[in-house]
């Protein structure tokens, strides 16, 4: 007996079937009777910032101020921060990884910490995220000088002449006008 049963053994090892072919239905496909509800991938879910990523650069955009240390040496570049989010969706720290210097770096640091971001509940756990940001530093465009634009612009004046053929014919009853213009 004790042979009979490391044959079946060898047999389905060769081919690759538990304890060899018993039970073997080919025309019966494997069924799995309990189905599972799928569970979320991630575990601890990461913060969003309300209203997305152009809402985000939009708020960047509104709320940077250029740093007049920045203006007057014309320096212009991208200043990369590491920052952390505490449970509440609040920055907690922000650390320059790459900066420009001439206070850059603090006001993209100022930036980071106005950030409040949407945190979904992780089944109790108080999680500290970690993201990267960069904000860019661009020169604001140069306004057009106040001569320039009005020799841009172009005035026009009118004068009024009657005729005696308009005297003549007055308008229509229906409300309507008519301009002629003679060059």
């Amino acid at each position: 007996m004790c042979l009979y049963f490391f044959s079946c053994f060898i047999d389905a090892a060769a081919s690759r079937e538990p304890y060899g072919s018993i039970n073997k239905t080919a025309s019966q496909p494997i069924r799995n009777t309990m189905s599972k509800e799928k569970k979320d991938k991630n575990f601890i879910k990461k913060p969003i910032y309300e209203g997305g990523p152009s809402a985000l650069k939009a708020f960047i955009g509104k709320n940077l101020r250029y740093p007049k240390a920045a203006l007057e040496e014309k320096i212009e570049g991208t200043v990369v921060l590491k920052y952390s989010i505490d449970y509440k969706g609040k920055v907690v720290d922000a650390k320059v990884i790459s900066g420009l210097g001439h206070g850059c770096d603090e006001e993209a640091i100022r930036l980071a910490r106005l950030l409040k971001f949407e945190v979904p509940r992780t089944r109790g756990v108080k999680v500290l995220f970690h993201k990267d940001i960069k904000i860019h530093f661009r020169l604001p465009k140069k306004k057009a000088s106040p001569e320039k634009a009005q020799a841009a612009t172009i005035l026009y004046s009118y004068t009024e002449k009657k005729k005696k053929e308009e005297e003549k014919n007055p308008p229509k009853e229906n409300g309507g006008y008519s301009y002629t213009v003679t060059i």
